[in-house]
């Protein structure tokens, strides 16, 4: 009796397909800057990219109905005064996006559900405390309104966006940083550098709890992402050039768990992490394909599923957190790919016979709502994400009316807060600091409803061109 050396796994047979024409985006202007970003970020709500733009930086944000051409005149955002160089969509407010630049700042803007009908260059916070430009942003996975940036002055900077305050300054990096993944419930994160380390960093502790030199040999730059299971995936070069990527445990790096030489070439691969189905896709900048494998505790460990291939290179490229995915149709990924001129969204399809929903593809997965407050995460507490069924499929919730809260200025006015960590309030005289506490109130007040009735009015404007199309 014959015995199969295949191996059995559900996602064997993982397909890609680029969607119809008339559902990608056309005539975008990419951003052209130099920078090892994927200059797109998507979320069930919006897609944003990175464009270019004169005078500054700027970024598109469409809903993601609006495919077809882009009008040249379109509405961008357009805060920072130096090119953009990465943008990420809040895992816990589908309307919340945070950006960093060149300038020196990260700004969080909070977007309207409609269409822009007018440029939006007032960002919620204005987050400074950098020297030089911030290349990387990600927020918290499971606490409320927390936000990491690092920069090119070797700096990361862990910020609370709700009041715009830093809570934690690390400077442990020596050289340029090239990537930042937090883990499953953001106790740590790994990150590495130029000076070819990997490192896993507490934030909390503000200490470095592990590294590795050299996990690739070679000097180009490295990724890495933590997986589920609190390994670290890492992709590199050899020293002689060759792309390869690796599976560590961050409790013992002196040996990889997996190790693997994939190709000759010059683009930096970005890797993409599905959690639920314990799959990466890497991306190669420059790349026309899209490698995907998936991750067990079986030898290899990291296993090769296959390639989409199509016929133009990617500039960059957007993945879909699993609650936007099209479950009637054994979706289980969908990425941007980016091109000079365009973004096609491509599909990855289970083959299934089945309509029915697969639960097997479909766990529970991260929900937008957040484990705990800030102050809590601060405080040394550690959560899991919040889960929630795919059955069903998932509908995004409507934008958050906006509220005052002197805690979260997200949730208030879409008004400019420069961050400060200290307030020079003690040395005023009381009588002259009531008068401004009761100014600054009333006009508070004067702005809310005057900020309630543009967003009545443009909700109106919105459904009426929503109607007449």
């Amino acid at each position: 009796m014959s015995r199969s050396i295949v191996r059995q796994s559900k996602f064997r047979h993982v397909f890609g397909q680029t969607v119809k024409a008339e559902q990608g985006y056309d005539d975008i202007r990419v951003s052209k800057v130099t920078w090892d970003s994927s200059f797109c970020a998507v979320n069930p709500k919006f897609l944003a990219v990175i464009v270019e733009s004169s005078g500054g930086g700027a970024f598109l944000v469409l809903p993601l109905s609006k495919s077809g051409r882009v009008d040249k005149n379109y509405p961008l955002v357009n805060g920072h005064s130096g090119p953009v160089l990465d943008i990420d969509w809040c895992p816990h407010d589908d309307n919340i996006l945070a950006s960093c630049s060149e300038d020196t700042t990260a700004m969080v803007w909070q977007i309207p559900d409609h269409s822009l009908t007018r440029p939006l260059s007032d960002p919620v916070v204005v987050l400074e405390g950098h020297s030089k430009r911030v290349g990387i942003l990600t927020w918290h996975p499971t606490a409320r309104n927390i936000l990491l940036t690092a920069g090119s002055d070797n700096l990361i900077i862990v910020w609370n966006v709700g009041t715009g305050e830093p809570l934690i300054t690390m400077d442990d990096h020596p050289d340029l940083i090239y990537s930042i993944s937090w883990n499953r419930n953001g106790s740590l994160f790994c990150t590495t550098c130029k000076d070819r380390r990997l490192r896993v960093c507490d934030p909390r502790k503000r200490d470095v709890v592990a590294e590795r030199l050299a996990p690739h040999e070679g000097i180009r730059p490295m990724r890495a992402i933590f997986t589920k299971d609190g390994n670290i995936f890492t992709t590199g070069f050899t020293r002689m050039s060759q792309r390869e990527l690796g599976l560590w445990d961050p409790t013992n790096f002196e040996e990889p768990i997996a190790l693997l030489e994939l190709d000759t070439s010059n683009g930096v691969m970005l890797p993409y992490y599905d959690a639920d189905a314990s799959m990466v896709y890497l991306c190669g900048k420059g790349d026309s394909s899209i490698r995907y494998f998936e991750i067990t505790d079986e030898p290899p460990y990291v296993h090769y599923l296959s390639t989409f291939s199509s016929k133009e290179p990617q500039r960059g490229m957007g993945f879909m957190p699993k609650r936007g995915v099209d479950v009637t149709k054994c979706e289980i990924a969908r990425l941007f790919k980016l091109l000079d001129k365009k973004c096609e969204p491509i599909t990855m399809t289970v083959p299934r016979k089945s309509d029915l929903f697969q639960d097997d593809l479909y766990p529970d997965t991260a929900g937008p709502e957040p484990a705990m407050e800030p102050e809590e995460w601060l405080n040394g507490r550690d959560e899991d994400p919040i889960l929630v069924s795919m059955r069903g499929g998932y509908v995004p919730p409507k934008s958050r009316e906006f509220k005052v809260s002197k805690k979260n200025v997200l949730e208030s006015r879409p008004t400019t807060r420069r961050s400060v960590s200290t307030m020079e309030t003690n040395n005023l005289p009381p009588e002259l600091l009531g008068r401004l506490l009761e100014e600054l109130q009333n006009l508070k007040a004067t702005v809310l409803s005057q900020e309630k009735r543009i967003c009545d009015l443009e909700n109106k404007l919105s459904q009426f061109t929503n109607g007449t199309d």
